[in-house]
């Protein structure tokens, strides 16, 4: 950990009790800093208050009262998910006081080797495909942080210079994080997320390029080369570019040609020997790749982890194989794009089970995907009408209604042959039904075991 000064008797307010939020409150006390800290929720856990009023925290629960912008202080530390046309938000954007992110924090203190990872989909298994290669090799700690469920700044005070830490960060994140500079950068892709919270997908985009807004030619942006648009990204920023393409050979990166993945001409292994399936876990190895070769890892190291790995909890897992069916749990699979490249990873037949909170659009984009993969279909959700329709567009035989993500597992199984795929892959938001993706995700594998008796591997 780094020592810094920046916090020295400074008034800094912490917006939001997540495990980002908890750990930076303590971390700036440490720093020398007098802080509160704000939750518009009560905690249903008294000891997360106990805990803070302990470490002399002044804590205000249950609302976010305007006043506290008055109290004169100096930093605001904010929950990324909180956004900027929060009432109280908006009150310090107006007076101009600083408003980061815990990642912001994190990068303050840390002080051995960044690797930052954003995009739209694909962070989290970039983010840990990156690790895993890098720790292989390493005679330094190498751990991930950030997005991924793990605290960048809790993670960056245990570290020291020698050190590597890969962090998975999201727009929210990097919009509060102004002076981020990490020697590897990657850009799995930048599809049109979150535009709720952005307004728009320039500044969607905007967010996203904080990742290598500060970096220089000495530094690396690792970037999907299989669109016009990313490459014209890229071109927004002053670090070596470093593409990786499941389309375009590219000698200066990672690629794929005849089934095989190069890297700069190397020959590292078969595109079809990654245990991970689906085109866009061949993107996600390909930019874990070029981020491991330019930190000096070797070709063994890549290939024992990409014949292993199996993947992330809730990205396309497997979950279990019963009676010649195989069960997968993308609860992960937010959007229609996460979607459309889960359904090109199976060359089975696919049971989909699709649906969840209407945000508005439509699902015609899913026809071909359909035609081409989905024998039947169990659609729940607020959205679920709009998903029948794309799937009655799709000439799909069996299209079957059910409430959740629960009581669909036994409707897709009797509409199953020995051979098929049954897929969880939602290509919507959980929240009209679960708090979360991962609970979401929790409860299909509970059902997958109590229909199966098997217990997930």
């Amino acid at each position: 950990m780094k020592k810094i000064n920046d916090y020295q008797d400074k008034k800094v307010l912490v917006m939001g009790f997540g495990i980002s939020g908890i750990n930076a409150a303590h971390l700036l006390v440490k720093l020398g800093a007098h802080v509160t800290a704000n939750d518009q929720a009560i905690p249903k856990d008294h000891k997360v208050v106990d805990e803070l009023k302990a470490d002399g925290i002044t804590v205000i629960t249950g609302d976010n009262p305007l006043s506290l912008a008055d109290e004169g202080f100096n930093v605001v530390v904010k929950n990324p998910g909180i956004p900027y046309d929060n009432p109280l938000v908006a009150k310090f954007v107006k007076q101009g006081t600083p408003i980061i992110t815990e990642a912001e924090l994190g990068w303050q203190i840390f002080d051995g080797h960044l690797i930052s990872i954003t995009g739209s989909n694909g962070k989290t298994t970039t983010t840990t495909l990156t690790q895993l290669m890098i720790a292989e090799n390493a005679k330094h700690q190498v751990k991930y942080a950030g997005n991924i469920g793990v605290s960048f700044s809790k993670v960056a005070e245990q570290l020291g210079p020698d050190d590597t830490l890969v962090t998975e960060l999201s727009s929210f994140q990097l919009l509060g994080a102004p002076t981020i500079h990490p020697h590897i950068a990657i850009i799995t892709n930048i599809f049109s997320n979150h535009l709720d919270y952005h307004k728009t997908r320039e500044n969607y985009i905007n967010a996203k390029l904080n990742i290598t807004r500060n970096q220089t030619k000495n530094d690396f942006l690792v970037i999907n080369w299989d669109r016009d648009e990313w490459q014209k990204i890229s071109r927004r920023s002053q670090a070596t570019i470093v593409p990786f393409s499941r389309l375009n050979k590219s000698h200066e990166g990672s690629y794929v040609e005849d089934g095989i993945i190069y890297w700069r001409g190397e020959k590292v292994m078969k595109a079809e020997d990654i245990r991970l399936i689906g085109p866009q876990n061949v993107e996600n190895a390909l930019a874990a790749i070029a981020a491991a070769k330019l930190s000096g890892v070797s070709n063994e190291a890549i290939v024992k982890v990409l014949t292993t790995f199996s993947g992330v909890r809730h990205r396309l897992q497997y979950v279990t194989e019963y009676q010649d069916r195989l069960f997968y749990n993308d609860s992960k699979s937010t959007d229609i794009e996460a979607t459309e490249v889960a359904l090109q990873g199976f060359k089975r037949p696919v049971v989909l089970l699709a649906g969840g909170l209407d945000r508005g659009y439509t699902f015609e984009r899913l026809v071909p995907y359909f035609k081409q993969h989905v024998k039947a279909i169990v659609v729940f959700g607020e959205c679920k009408d709009k998903m029948k329709d794309a799937a009655q567009q799709a000439e799909i035989p069996t299209i079957i209604e059910s409430k959740d993500a629960i009581t669909a597992v036994p409707e897709a199984w009797k509409l199953s042959e020995p051979g098929d795929v049954i897929l969880l892959s939602p290509a919507n938001a959980s929240w009209d039904q679960f708090p979360s993706f991962e609970v979401r995700g929790d409860k299909f594998i509970e059902a997958v075991e109590k229909l199966t008796g098997r217990k997930e591997k």
